[in-house]
């Protein structure tokens, strides 16, 4: 190509994020007006509708998620237009699965409830203290992608029992070391449960008032997929009645959640603002990705990644 193609971010990216783009693309964005000379996007997680894409150029080739999730993405919009869209799956897995290993060890050792009491020097902290102890507990991955795999790695290496339901994966693609249990019995076993679905139809709420009546007593939950998944009135109601011990939210339904919501004042459970792959080298990762996909298209390629494949037979 004569010229470097002009490529659209939805979002304003981090310091020294740009440098990526040095020598292999003209950088615009985040101003929506800007869509109108752009042949790729780069998505970071704002909506992409119908709407959206009527207003960008008519070249624009490809929607490039610097992120494993689409689901802001109007795949079918996109795919009437002709145009490409791509995920980044590898990107955030490191990154990702560590803020949930995080997120699953301050809720279990119970970290902001004992900030709180050392706040308000509220005394006798042993005595106080319901933190857990992991090792010979059981953790339960709700689907088994590449960031739940990660997480089971770290916490069996701490002696904790690994099992996982993910009901488009064969028992032949699991780890030895992880068992393949259905729904129900995951539920029913897991002593801490952490979520790593995608979100559809069929998970939206997976987690609602009628599957926290069957989780184990005192359950931990740890969500770093999508805020969709869980029904928070539902998760409420469940902290406050004890069927689950504690939580850890790094993803939320809407996001962010407003300041006066109630599952930001608990000492039960942590919330962070779905930044679990917005780590110092996991941004990078993302971008690097996401722009090597929006090239790859542009020179006619047909990368790995693409989520809507029907789009090539048109």
């Amino acid at each position: 190509m004569s010229e470097l193609p002009t490529f659209f971010v939805d979002r304003v990216l981090p310091d020294g994020l740009d440098t990526l783009f040095d020598g292999r693309a003209q950088l615009v964005g985040p101003d929506p007006d800007d869509l109108r000379s752009a042949d790729a996007a780069i998505a970071g997680g704002e909506p992409w509708g119908a709407a959206r894409m009527d207003g960008a150029s008519p070249a624009l080739a490809v929607i490039s998620r610097a992120g494993i999730g689409y689901d802001a993405v109007d795949l079918v919009a996109a795919t009437a237009r002709g145009i490409v869209v791509c995920n980044a799956p590898e990107a955030p897995t490191v990154s990702t699965a560590e803020h949930a290993v995080t997120l699953l060890f301050m809720a279990a050792k119970r970290v902001s409830v004992s900030q709180q009491r050392l706040r308000l020097a509220s005394g006798d902290y042993f005595a106080a203290n319901d933190g857990l102890e992991l090792e010979g507990r059981t953790l339960g991955l709700v689907a088994y992608g590449r960031i739940a795999r990660r997480v089971g790695q770290a916490c069996r290496a701490l002696g904790m029992r690994v099992i996982a339901y993910d009901p488009y994966l064969a028992a032949s693609e699991y780890s030895p070391d992880v068992e393949l249990v259905e729904l129900d019995d995951l539920l029913a076993r897991a002593d801490l449960i952490s979520l790593h679905a995608p979100l559809t139809d069929e998970t939206r709420h997976l987690f609602d008032a009628a599957t926290f009546e069957r989780t184990k007593p005192g359950v931990i939950l740890v969500n770093t997929a999508r805020g969709g998944l869980v029904d928070h009135d539902a998760l409420l109601e469940a902290l406050d009645d004890g069927s689950v011990h504690a939580a850890g939210l790094d993803v939320t339904e809407p996001e962010p959640l407003p300041p006066d919501h109630p599952l930001l004042h608990r000492d039960d459970v942590v919330v962070t603002p779905h930044i679990a792959s917005s780590t110092d080298r996991g941004k990078r990762r993302l971008y690097e990705h996401a722009i090597a996909n929006a090239l790859a298209v542009i020179s006619g390629d047909r990368p790995a990644t693409v989520v809507n494949p029907e789009v090539y037979e048109r």
